[in-house]
């Protein structure tokens, strides 16, 4: 287990609890099947903390090569559209970015997100094809 700890550790499990709710909320009984959660080793997901608060839960996380961005749908299909959507834009306060997000994200059609999630399949196998390299150059 880790001995790292860092701020940004109690958040990313506050953003867990949120997200065990969300799952309780909107999909009964998934909880009691198993939630299966792809993180990379950034600090906050590595951190003693995190690793209790999975552990407690028993929620298993997907091996995850280290630097492989190709395999996080955030990178890969996320981060892409969120950047040019954003291109150009100032904000005078932080809450304003949070409320742009939050429009842009509510906004989203529920095939953007399905789209994502359904190319991980194929991008975990070229992974696997070019033994761990990189899938996008």
């Amino acid at each position: 287990m880790s001995k790292r700890i860092t701020p940004f550790a109690s958040r990313y499990c506050s953003t867990l609890d949120r997200l065990k709710e969300a799952i309780r909320r909107k999909r009964p009984g998934l909880l009691r099947r198993g939630v299966v959660l792809q993180h990379d080793n950034a600090t906050p997901h590595s951190a003693n903390l995190t690793q209790q608060w999975l552990q407690r839960y028993g929620w298993e996380i997907l091996p995850h090569p280290a630097h492989s961005p190709d395999l996080a749908p955030s990178d890969f299909h996320l981060f892409g559209p969120l950047k040019r959507h954003l291109g150009g834009m100032a904000f005078e306060t932080e809450d304003d970015l949070i409320s742009e997000l939050r429009n842009w994200f509510d906004n989203l059609d529920v095939d953007f997100f399905r789209v994502g999630i359904n190319s991980l399949l194929s991008r975990w196998q070229k992974c696997i094809d070019l033994h761990g390299d990189y899938v996008e150059k």
